[in-house]
């Protein structure tokens, strides 16, 4: 290597230390001036506390009030049918025939079987009441009257057994006409017209009540016992609202009036049921719902401005503050809204110190500078004086 070669080396050695203390004296200065930058200016409040209503959100599912298959209770070929599927019922409206030929023959013959049976019997006690005087007279004897007295008895057992199968054969006669046992909705119908069907043959369709109808829901055992010790001996029905899968609100709300008296062991809920009014037939069985839970007594619960609150993908935070006014990023849990505020389920508690004003310029993990809400307006009125003064100059400097 020649002396030229040489010297090029030692000279970009010595450019480039050059460079790696010129970069590190810049880094170094910077960080000196960001060691100095005062602390963001904020206003702080303590978390205030509000009694509410305590309240529990789940998922939910409608069930009708009665979910009632419609069978055919004899044998016989589906002849007609008085309803389209869908249709809205009344308790004991028609909705299909049996052919009934045969269960109308077999009544008319009971009925005449009693007929005959009760005509027999009149004659039978005309003869008695005549027999009686005779046997009195010594015309017939005792043997006679009483072979007549055993055939009226006879005949009464029998007109009574004729009559019971008489009601009998009506009775199934009857079954040719299928009835809606209850007011509802029908639905899809299984057999047509012309089958042949019996009581086994499984239900024709189905009918589900309408108004009023249930929401069943689970409520976790935790928030089971906080809502029984929230309301203690106030246990009358709860107020519940619906909210459908799209969001939308149902008009009117339910009341919870029923809880199972055991506990799920897969899921570690308690069932609840709310019965809710359903004059429009909006709310159709098996349909899954959101429902909201209100307690009969209120509870004191914290509350936060929601101009304190912020949100990343993790959740929402705030900003708390601790003695020595460092600030801490906080995630907390919200209730519903009450007015400008947030009720908080977890998170902080009543009397906690967060930031209110100014979260843009906090680091979690560094300190701030508390001012009241008075220094703050004045510092904006003295920008926006300094702001109105840069305007007027630029005015001025234009003309």
């Amino acid at each position: 290597m020649n002396k030229n070669n040489i010297y090029i080396a030692i000279l970009a050695v010595a450019l480039l230390l050059g460079a790696f203390g010129i970069y590190k004296f810049i880094m170094a200065k910077k960080s000196g001036n960001q060691g100095k930058r005062p602390a963001p200016q904020v206003i702080i409040e303590p978390v205030g506390e509000e009694e509410i209503l305590w309240t529990y959100e789940a998922p939910g599912r409608v069930v009708s009030k009665y979910q009632v298959n419609v069978l055919a209770r004899i044998s016989g070929y589906l002849k007609e049918s008085y309803f389209k599927e869908g249709d809205y019922v009344k308790a004991g409206q028609n909705l299909f025939k049996i052919e009934p030929d045969e269960f109308s023959n077999a009544a008319q013959v009971a009925q005449a079987n009693v007929k005959n049976i009760q005509a027999r019997l009149t004659y039978a006690e005309k003869q008695l009441k005549r027999a009686q005087e005779l046997v009195k007279n010594d015309y017939i004897s005792k043997a006679q009257y009483d072979e007549m007295l055993a055939n009226r008895d006879s005949l009464v057992a029998q007109l009574a057994s004729a009559k019971a199968s008489n009601s009998d054969t009506n009775r199934i006669l009857g079954y040719t006409d299928v009835k809606a046992p209850v007011d509802g909705r029908v639905g899809i119908i299984t057999v047509t017209l012309g089958n042949y069907v019996t009581p086994t043959s499984g239900a024709l369709t189905t009918i589900n009540s309408m108004d009023p109808i249930y929401v069943t829901f689970p409520v976790d055992t935790g928030d089971f016992a906080t809502l029984m010790q929230t309301d203690k001996d106030n246990n009358k029905p709860r107020r519940v609202e619906l909210y459908f899968s799209s969001g939308y609100k149902y008009d009117l709300d339910g009341t919870q009036d029923f809880h199972d008296n055991k506990v799920d062991e897969t899921t570690g809920t308690v069932t609840m049921r709310a019965t809710f009014a359903n004059p429009k037939n909006i709310l159709l069985h098996g349909e899954f719902v959101n429902v909201k839970l209100y307690s009969n007594n209120k509870i004191k619960a914290p509350v936060v401005p929601q101009i304190a609150i912020q949100e990343n993908q993790a959740g929402k935070y705030v900003y708390t503050v601790d003695e020595n006014n460092i600030a801490a990023l906080t995630y907390i849990k919200t209730g519903l809204q009450s007015g400008d505020k947030w009720i908080i389920t977890s998170g902080v508690k009543a009397g906690d110190r967060i930031v209110v004003d100014g979260l843009q310029k906090v680091v979690p993990g560094s300190p701030v500078q508390e001012i009241t809400p008075e220094e703050k307006a004045k510092m904006v009125a003295i920008e926006e004086q300094k702001t109105d003064k840069r305007k007027k100059e630029i005015n001025n400097g234009r003309k």
